[in-house]
Formats: structure tokens, C-alpha cells, sequence
């Protein structure tokens, strides 16, 4: 039996995690510490058992600390930050302050709990990142590895970045046992109406516009967030502690064949159920016309790199991790749960707009 802490769990993949990990661990105990910023949601850990929310900040080094001791902590698995793209351009300052700071906080609490204080009883750092501090690939570069040079262009992936050093560090100085995971673009059940797959959703339901950056042939490698909660699974149980994993969805699709598999998608939905019509008076697809007619242009956002993939190599090879789903299927399972939670979501689009 293991003792968690998984920060930002109220959030989107972390959320996510705490269900997986509840399912394939029922035993095991969890704190989530999550300072429920806008996309921090209590809600998403309803009918969880033996899970207790924290509602405070990674960058309380105090706070982590009695946590770390109260609960007998052997397991930190860190998602908390600031992750939109687009608001790192507009306010970097909270982006380096929690994901730089924050992971810097949790590393030193992490470190006097467990090494300073500890008796050297086996204990895990696993640090969840990002495929963006790699940079922007060309059309015929190779995927990302793990050996691929940083060259973050965003203030987010820099952040992420510099945290992804400090982790390093932190094993590599102090012998922390650490492991870190850099992960494609990430999709499914829980995830803040703001990224490209809800809000272009929930805009076509509307009949609101769906914003298309430049020429919508950015490439992203598309991962469901259920494929890479059991790639950290596999890393937390099997992982060579300070190493990195890259975790990718093996689906390499431009921004524009998400969108036309996301219209399809809604089209088909209300084709087969009319109720639908009665519930989203205001899509197109509730008169019988193509969702795509909703779709529009936009000024490219500043810095926008035009490609990323994932070499997931070493994750196959060495902990036999392999995604379940394609993109048509893991897009699928999601438009299904969205059209059955608005109780979920609903309540979060004026919060969006809010935050926007």
C-alpha cells in the first residue's frame, strides 16, 4: 500500500489520475493538493472514496512538509500548473511562479521529508511534463526522444522546462528518487472547456464560431488522458528512477483533422438522436446543417509551433506501455461522456469566459 500526494488532482489529467489510480490501487491512500485555481474543479473527484482534497498551494514548502509527514507520504505525483499556451503570452508571471517555484517547493519539502529527515525507505518524485520544451519539428524531422535538445519557445514550455531541470537536479545532487514524463497533447473526460477539443465541443452545440489558428496544419500527436494516466502507472511501478519517459498518443494529426473528425463527430450524433436537436436548439446540426459551416479563420497566436511528435521508443521497450485508443475511437468515448455530463460542464463555460 502506497500514500500519495498528487497535486493539481483537481484538475484535468490529474483528476484523471486519481480515478485510475482509485481503480487499479483501491487500497491505497491519496491527498490531493490542489489550490483550485480556474480549472481546479472539486467536482471532478466526486464518488471517489478515500481521497482527501487539500485546498493550498505547492509553493508552501510548510504546507507540503506537514503533509508529507502527517500522511506518510512515500509517492509525490506532480501535475499542478499553469498550462494554457495562450495565457503564458499574456501573464507568464504566473506560469514561472507556479511552475518553476511551485516545483521547486515541493522538491525541497520532498527532500527534508524524505532524505534530511527520512531513513532512506524507498519514496518517488514523479514529475509530469510536457512534449512543448522540445520545441517546433519540421515536417520531415525526427519525433521528439528523450535525448532531444530543449528549445521551449513559449513562456509555458520554458516554465515547464525549468522545471523539468530542477527535477533532474534535485536527483542527480541529492539523490532524490525521481522519474519525469514528457506527454503529448492530451484529450478526454474532465478537461477545462478552454483547450482546442472541449471548447470547439461545446462551441459547435452552441453554434458559436471554431477559432482556427493560421492555416489549422499545426500537428500535434493526440494522446487520450486515460492512455497516459496508465503510462505513469508504468512508470511509477516499473520506471528507472531518474530517468524520463516520453508518453505519446501515436496519433500525429493536424489542428484541421481534429476539427473535421470533431464536426463529423457532432453530426453523426445528431443524425442518430433527434432529442439532441432539443437540447442544442442553436447548432447547426439541430437543422440539419454541416457543424463545419461554423468554422473560421483566426489570427495565428504569437510563437505557435507548427509541429510536435513523440518517439515513445523507450516507454514501449522498457515498460511495455502501448496507447489503447486511436484518435476516432479516444475522440469518440470523449464527445459521449461531454454529451452526458452538461451537468459538468455547463457550469463551467461563464467561468471560462470569465477567465478568458
Amino acid at each position: 500500500m502506497a500514500n500519495l500526494i498528487v497535486t493539481g488532482g483537481a484538475g484535468f489529467i490529474g483528476a484523471n489520475f486519481v480515478h485510475h489510480w482509485r481503480r487499479v490501487s483501491p487500497d491505497d491512500r491519496i491527498v490531493v493538493l490542489d489550490v483550485l485555481t480556474y480549472a481546479g474543479n472539486p467536482a471532478n473527484l466526486d464518488g471517489l472514496d478515500n481521497v482527501e482534497l487539500v485546498v493550498g498551494d505547492i509553493c508552501d514548502t510548510e504546507l507540503v512538509g506537514t503533509l508529507l509527514a502527517d500522511h506518510r507520504i512515500d509517492t509525490i505525483v506532480h501535475f499542478a500548473a499553469e498550462s494554457h499556451v495562450d495565457r503564458s503570452i499574456t501573464g507568464p508571471d504566473a506560469f514561472v511562479t507556479t511552475n518553476v517555484i511551485g516545483t521547486h517547493s515541493l522538491l525541497k519539502a520532498a527532500k527534508i521529508a524524505w532524505l534530511d529527515k527520512g531513513t532512506g525507505t524507498p519514496h518517488r518524485f514523479h514529475h509530469v511534463s510536457t512534449d512543448e520544451v522540445y520545441g517546433s519539428l519540421g515536417p520531415d524531422d525526427a519525433a521528439f526522444s528523450e535525448t532531444t535538445a530543449y528549445a521551449p519557445n513559449s513562456p509555458y514550455s520554458a516554465s515547464k522546462a525549468g522545471s523539468d531541470h530542477l527535477v533532474r537536479a534535485y536527483h542527480h545532487t541529492f539523490g532524490l528518487e525521481t522519474t519525469t514524463s514528457n506527454c503529448s497533447n492530451n484529450y478526454g473526460p474532465f478537461q477545462f472547456p478552454e483547450k482546442l477539443i472541449p471548447l470547439f465541443m461545446l462551441n459547435a452545440l452552441a453554434g458559436r464560431p471554431l477559432p482556427i489558428y493560421g492555416d489549422g496544419m499545426n500537428v500535434r500527436d493526440w494522446l487520450h488522458v486515460e492512455d497516459h494516466c496508465q503510462g505513469i502507472e508504468r512508470i511509477l511501478r516499473q520506471g528507472r528512477i531518474g530517468e524520463t519517459y516520453n508518453i505519446g498518443g501515436g496519433q500525429e494529426l493536424p489542428n484541421l483533422q481534429v476539427i473535421e473528425e470533431i464536426c463529423r463527430g457532432i453530426d453523426a450524433k445528431f443524425a442518430a438522436d433527434p432529442t439532441l436537436a432539443k437540447r442544442y436548439p442553436d447548432a447547426p446540426a439541430a437543422r440539419g446543417r454541416a457543424t463545419a459551416e461554423l468554422k473560421t479563420y483566426v489570427k495565428d497566436r504569437k510563437g505557435h509551433d507548427r509541429r510536435y511528435a513523440i518517439d515513445e521508443r523507450k516507454i514501449r521497450g522498457e515498460l511495455g506501455y502501448e496507447p489503447a485508443r486511436d484518435f476516432r475511437q479516444g475522440f469518440a468515448e470523449t464527445l459521449d461522456w461531454y454529451l452526458d455530463r452538461e451537468d459538468w460542464w455547463q457550469p463551467l463555460i461563464e467561468r471560462a469566459r470569465l477567465a478568458a
